[in-house]
């Protein structure tokens, strides 16, 4: 058990170690295969953050990726505890459409929305993104917090009842406390999904004033129209991965219990 680990965490890490070994090359050490750069450099980095087109992109990715979140955690937890704990009819059947949405391939849907977002103005727009992205979002949301809602105890329910609380008050200051794994685990992973999205990205949009990163990554160019700036291109992608791998570590028992809710009776 111990060797597949060790395979599959080298062959995971493998890809980001050489991205990290491509950002400190410079010049002609791009054109090496070095295991190691034989004269590390920075200078990469320097040029990604002296870049104002970048950092902008990181602004707007942070903005629609937040923004994605919250909605999705307010929504979805809402829907998530409508389908696990009131009595509605057919909820097996709602739930399955909601997952359904998640297997439609988002190239179908980008020509209708580029057209419709072209007519009432919100291409080009944060909003513009925040919107299509939300929507492929939620479906996650409500999925994963439908799961931990079911496993809370309905006789909590039942006190707050007895207590006067009604099924607003029971659902904030009862139910959403005891679901912080589920909301974190779900916040990060629709955060990620958010702030990696590439193909509404750059369809949606054409100026710097509203590209995230992964759009602005994809159109950075070299000295001239036949080099490739492999260097920065990669110092870019470490610089926008690296706190994503943080938040990710810090929090990875929450994103567990959160996925594993419900997995598991008794």
């Amino acid at each position: 058990m111990w060797a597949i680990i060790v395979v599959v965490m080298v062959s995971s890490l493998i890809p980001f170690y050489w991205l990290i070994n491509t950002s400190l090359k410079f010049g002609p050490g791009l054109s090496t295969a070095d295991l190691w750069p034989r004269d590390p450099s920075f200078q990469n980095y320097v040029d990604v953050l002296n870049d104002g087109r970048f950092l902008t992109a990181v602004g707007n990715s942070v903005i629609v990726a937040s923004v994605t979140t919250l909605l999705a955690l307010l929504f979805g937890s809402s829907a998530a505890y409508a389908l696990a704990r009131l009595p509605l009819p057919r909820k097996a059947v709602m739930l399955t459409l909601v997952s359904a949405v998640t297997t439609f391939p988002v190239i179908t849907i980008i020509a209708p929305i580029f057209e419709i977002w072209t007519q009432i103005g919100l291409y080009d727009t944060l909003i513009g993104l925040i919107i299509p992205k939300l929507t492929f979002s939620l479906p996650l949301a409500i999925f994963t917090l439908t799961s931990f809602f079911r496993e809370i105890p309905s006789e909590l329910e039942e006190a707050a009842a007895i207590d006067g609380c009604g099924p607003i008050t029971t659902f904030v200051r009862v139910i959403l406390p005891l679901a912080t794994p589920g909301l974190a685990a779900t916040a990060i992973l629709v955060f990620i999904s958010a702030w990696n999205e590439f193909l509404l990205a750059v369809a949606l949009t054409s100026t710097p004033a509203a590209q995230t990163v992964p759009v602005a990554i994809a159109y950075f160019t070299g000295v001239n129209q036949f080099e490739i700036p492999l260097g920065t291109i990669a110092a870019a992608s470490v610089i926008v991965t690296i706190p994503l791998l943080a938040v990710v570590l810090v929090f990875q028992r929450r994103i567990v219990a959160g996925l594993t809710s419900g997995a598991v009776k008794g």
